[in-house]
């Protein structure tokens, strides 16, 4: 009987003194199974984001417009090449506007347009101008005083985005106002001009190439 007795006590002992080892193990263990299914769940949360679609105005910083497919693809023509030279000598190496660039030259405004400083010119194709009777063109080729004044009212004395194009109003290097409406890649100078190659960039200036040659008011 005392055998037994002394047995069952050292029995007793025994679990007594493993139970709580065998608690923390299983204690230990869940804690692992957390932290692993923390390590996870952060791993998850800093994985690479997809790379982010092209922002709109990123893709309005090009130039834009059905005319700027006929503008040469290269040479100093292009719009790389318009990029290097200040906006008179630029736009003299695009065909589309030999017109206006003879217009500059006989006002004599080739200089006052290459040296000056961050403006903005709405360049009107040999097509608009081609709009205006020849008789009345000749007279205003003739007239300095008159070509001039219609020449620099193309002209805004500072850098205008497309967004500023939206709903503006700017005073031109003639002091005359004229506005600009719009939206995306369709805008309109003094609700009769289309805009059909636009932000085009110069050394100078940006271009905006209308359909139609503005007149003062």
């Amino acid at each position: 009987m005392n055998n037994m007795k002394i047995r069952r006590t050292a029995i007793a002992v025994a679990a007594a003194t493993l139970l709580p080892f065998s608690l923390a193990a299983c204690s230990d263990s869940g804690k692992d199974g957390a932290s692993g299914s923390g390590s996870d769940k952060s791993s998850e949360a800093t994985a690479p984001a997809a790379p982010a679609t092209p922002d709109a105005s990123m893709a309005m910083d090009k130039p834009f417009g059905p005319a700027c497919a006929g503008v040469p693809a290269e040479g100093a023509g292009s719009f790389d090449g318009m990029a290097k030279d200040p906006v008179a000598t630029a736009a003299s190496n695009n065909p589309a506007l030999s017109t206006l660039v003879a217009a500059v030259k006989q006002a004599g405004l080739v200089d006052t347009l290459n040296n000056a400083k961050d403006i903005t010119v709405f360049a009107p194709t040999n097509d608009a101008f081609a709009k205006i009777p020849k008789a009345d063109l000749d007279k205003v080729l003739a007239d300095k005083a008159t070509l001039t004044k219609i020449l620099t009212y193309h002209v805004v004395g500072q850098k205008l985005t497309p967004k500023q194009l939206e709903n503006g109003s700017f005073e031109t290097l003639e002091k005359g106002k004229l506005t600009t409406s719009g939206s995306g890649e369709a805008y309109k100078v003094n609700d009769t001009s289309n805009v059909v190659c636009g932000n085009v960039k110069t050394a100078n200036a940006n271009v905006y190439i209308v359909d139609t040659v503005l007149m003062p008011k």
